[in-house]
């Protein structure tokens, strides 16, 4: 089969699961069959961290009104005209307005985008023309971020048009030695993690309630929280209202998660929601047991019960009983972590998302009948 041109377009300047996704992809596709090119932000993390590889790159700089410049999407649509793009597969919103018409323009014959955030979609008239007459499919990375794109607008896409490919983690490299834990614990104690931006979707708010409930209940427990985030002032200014200064630890941004993994008993995720919780992912990886609310993608990462729980609703009552279920089962902790662990394998490899891809491509490319 003769070699296509798959462009991974993604302007973000900074570093998330989007732009690790797009990484990850580009990085790992059979290159005897598809010829990966990149069009980032020069000055953005996934073009520097992809400066020192073979693929070639595309510095584009892409705002929230570029959709209105002419020459900016002519810039764009020569590009894809002369590197004969095959497939184009879009991260931001933004990119979607800009380059999405301009791929039409150029005559590109698959136009994804790539949906990585469980937030309804806009019903306006330019998302259904764009929904509806440029794009050929979307990638999502749950079932929850599909039913989400749909929830204003079920006549938004055609349903079959929109993939499933969750998230995946590279565990030979997660494997690999990272080192001693980020936290000594005392004797008998559970450290209790959670990680993540500390802005309001993530829900940090609820672990201080649910560190209240925890003292009352008499657990010997300290909860780390790891990440950065305008909330942080906040929260730790709200703590130590609480009196939980010595319960709550605000670690920071922590570079390998791996170490702070080694340092937990129990992974507790509170998000208000999650187009995929790859952190949780990232817990099951190291063999810990996790807790989350019952809502949004959280159900179909972990199986309650089993690598595992889930919460009611927001109620952090529950979410404590689990917690403390875990806390006083040191054998029930062993078992949910190895089974997360093999969860983790079967479903959420990164070789399995980029067969995934690879796969769903095959049947979708222009050429998939030639």
């Amino acid at each position: 089969m003769a070699e296509r041109t798959i462009c991974f377009f993604n302007s973000s300047k900074t570093w998330g699961g989007g732009e690790k996704w797009h990484f990850d992809m580009a990085t790992r596709l059979d290159r005897r069959r598809w010829r990966p090119i990149v069009a980032a932000r020069p000055d953005g993390e996934l073009f520097s961290r992809l400066s020192g590889s073979d693929i070639p790159l595309f510095g584009v700089k892409v705002s929230g009104v570029s959709f209105l410049d002419p020459f900016m999407r002519r810039r764009i649509a020569d590009f894809f005209a002369g590197e004969k793009v095959d497939t184009v597969i879009m991260n931001l919103p933004s990119d979607l307005k800009t380059a999405g018409p301009a791929a039409k323009k150029a005559g590109v014959g698959n136009i994804v985008y790539r949906r990585g955030s469980a937030i309804p979609v806009r019903d306006t008239l330019l998302n259904r023309r764009l929904f509806g007459r440029v794009l050929t499919g979307i990638i999502a990375n749950s079932a929850e971020t599909k039913r989400t794109i749909l929830k204003n607008n079920p006549r938004l896409i055609d349903p079959e048009r929109i993939e499933v490919i969750y998230n995946g983690i590279d565990l030979a490299v997660w494997d690999e030695s990272a080192g001693t834990g980020i936290y000594q614990p005392r004797p008998g104690e559970i450290v209790i993690g959670n990680a993540g931006r500390l802005v309001k979707q993530k829900g940090q708010r609820y672990l201080l309630d649910l560190a209240e409930i925890l003292s009352r209940r008499g657990l010997t427990f300290t909860i780390l929280i790891a990440g950065e985030g305008p909330l942080k002032k906040s929260l730790a200014k709200e703590a130590s209202r609480r009196g939980l200064g010595g319960r709550v630890i605000f670690t920071g941004f922590v570079p390998d998660m791996r170490r702070f993994m080694k340092s937990i008993d129990i992974f507790v995720l509170p998000s208000l929601w999650e187009g995929f919780g790859y952190v949780l992912v990232e817990a099951m990886a190291s063999g810990k047991p996790v807790v989350a609310f019952n809502h949004s993608s959280n159900p179909e990462i972990i199986a309650d019960g089993v690598t595992g729980s889930l919460a009611g609703g927001f109620d952090v009552e529950s979410m404590a009983d689990k917690v403390m279920e875990l806390s006083h089962d040191r054998a029930l902790r062993e078992r949910h972590g190895g089974n997360g662990r093999r969860r983790a394998e079967s479903l959420f490899s990164i070789g399995k998302a980029v067969l995934s891809l690879e796969r769903w491509l095959d049947s979708t490319s222009p050429q998939a009948s030639k």
